[in-house]
């Protein structure tokens, strides 16, 4: 239960961003997770989760290991440029590439430093990235995705 409860924490404070303990507690509430704020504290720290500055100029969570916009200008170009698409399955992440483009977008991703993230294995047009969870290869499919459609659009 702790660990899908971390996963769902994690999805979370990668799709938006909550401010409080409180506004956590009532997310995972309508998620189905009873929980207390003590729980929340401890799953807080355990996850080692900080808080970062929104471009609102107020405080969210974060695992702090969430690409940042620095990060993504400086791979989005490669991602827009190679990438074909990004599927998961379980808890592997297939992304197509361009003939030749697999290993410079397996470093960019690499270099990003994923949460849940185990390894990445590239070839010449295809990459598979090992999440710790089918939970984690769906937040960074959908990562991805949006890196992709802010590049794209």
């Amino acid at each position: 239960m702790k660990k899908r409860r971390h996963a769902k924490i994690l999805e979370l404070i990668n799709s938006r961003e909550i401010e409080t303990q409180e506004e956590l507690q009532a997310l995972l509430m309508k998620a189905g997770f009873e929980v207390t704020q003590a729980t929340i504290s401890r799953d807080i720290k355990e996850l080692r989760l900080v808080k970062e500055l929104s471009e609102k100029g107020r405080y969210y969570y974060s695992s702090g290991k969430k690409a940042s916009t620095e990060a993504v200008k400086r791979t989005g170009g490669i991602f827009a440029e190679s990438i074909i698409s990004v599927e998961h399955a379980m808890n592997i992440v297939c992304v197509k590439c361009l003939s030749g483009m697999a290993v410079a977008v397996c470093t960019a991703i690499d270099s990003m430093e994923w949460t849940g993230v185990v390894g990445t294995i590239s070839g010449d047009d295809t990459i598979f990235v090992l999440c710790k969870t089918q939970e984690f290869a769906k937040i960074f499919t959908m990562n991805m995705e949006k890196i992709l459609n802010v590049k794209n659009s």
